[in-house]
């Protein structure tokens, strides 16, 4: 919702919203042919990542992957956590009702996505402040930093695809840039580190590898590593996710050594590119190695 308030044309106001998300081939089968300007349409873009079940990245199949998933290990949540997730599962599916998720959307469209902001910011408050600190914590949190990485890599690279096309007027280009921080929770933390005007590369440092800030990449992998290692020690040698631990440790390394020319221009799609691939992969060997899938 932040990055749709720029004067930018359509097509490149929505359209990345259904790249970041993966969903780009998916979108365009279901719409597209029908109508090949489909993703210049906001109310059928946003119906797409709200409430399409076929898509399993929109806001409905995540609330009910998380709820099913949450209830596969209910005997590790604690109440607190339980309770929240079943809250907001409910809150999805009780269509009829005066306040509920769809009668929300149609009356109260900022409230609506503001209700599920805060949903999300309480359970991991939850998670932080309510949960045993052992193995099932760490892999919540292992998950949840991976998908953060990759997830903050493909809106950057997106939006920074988009501003390079367009060239957009200076003032448009910084709102768009002050846009994207918002949307990464991170337009007050940049203001401080950052004094002066917002540039493209400024913001791509600052949301690529700044330590201190809990949604960079940086961030997110070094704190992936760091739940790893408590669930399989670096020196357990004997245990699986070696693999996977050591291409982690790689990625995070070879990020930190990007000069600043490489996060600024066009150099960011490749760095951004390999992050989303290799955070895919570290994905698929930790679900091999240590959950047993594949």
């Amino acid at each position: 919702e932040a990055l749709m308030g720029a004067d930018l044309e359509e097509r490149q106001s929505w359209l990345p919203i259904i790249i970041a998300a993966g969903e780009q081939q998916r979108f365009t089968e279901l719409h597209c042919k029908q109508n090949p300007e489909a993703a210049r349409d906001g109310a059928l873009v946003q119906d797409y990542m709200v409430w399409e079940l076929r898509n399993s990245s929109s806001l409905r199949s995540s609330v009910m992957a998380v709820h099913s998933n949450a209830r596969s290990i209910r005997d590790h949540l604690s109440l607190e956590v339980w309770e929240q997730i079943n809250e907001l599962r409910w809150w999805f599916e009780n269509e009829a009702e005066e306040g509920s998720a769809r009668w929300t959307w149609k009356n109260d469209r900022h409230d609506f996505y503001g209700k599920i902001v805060r949903s999300m910011a309480l359970t991991a408050g939850l998670l932080h402040s309510t949960m045993l600190r052992d193995t099932p914590l760490d892999f919540i949190l292992l998950g949840s930093m991976l998908e953060r990485a990759g997830q903050t890599a493909r809106i950057l690279d997106v939006q920074h695809h988009a501003l390079e096309l367009s060239q957009p007027h200076v003032v448009i280009d910084t709102a768009l840039w002050l846009a994207l921080l918002r949307a990464c929770a991170g337009y007050e933390p940049y203001m401080r580190r950052h004094r002066g005007r917002v540039s493209g590369s400024t913001v791509a440092t600052f949301l690529i590898r700044d330590p201190r800030f809990p949604r960079s990449i940086g961030f997110a992998l070094e704190s992936a590593l760091e739940r790893l290692a408590a669930i399989r020690p670096p020196s357990a040698t004997h245990l699986p996710g070696g693999g996977s631990q050591a291409r982690l440790r790689e990625l995070h390394a070879w990020l930190l050594a990007r000069r600043d020319d490489e996060l600024a221009g066009s150099a960011v799609h490749a760095v951004l590119t390999h992050v989303v691939d290799e955070v895919h992969t570290i994905c698929s060997e930790v679900g091999v190695e240590l959950l047993g899938q594949g």
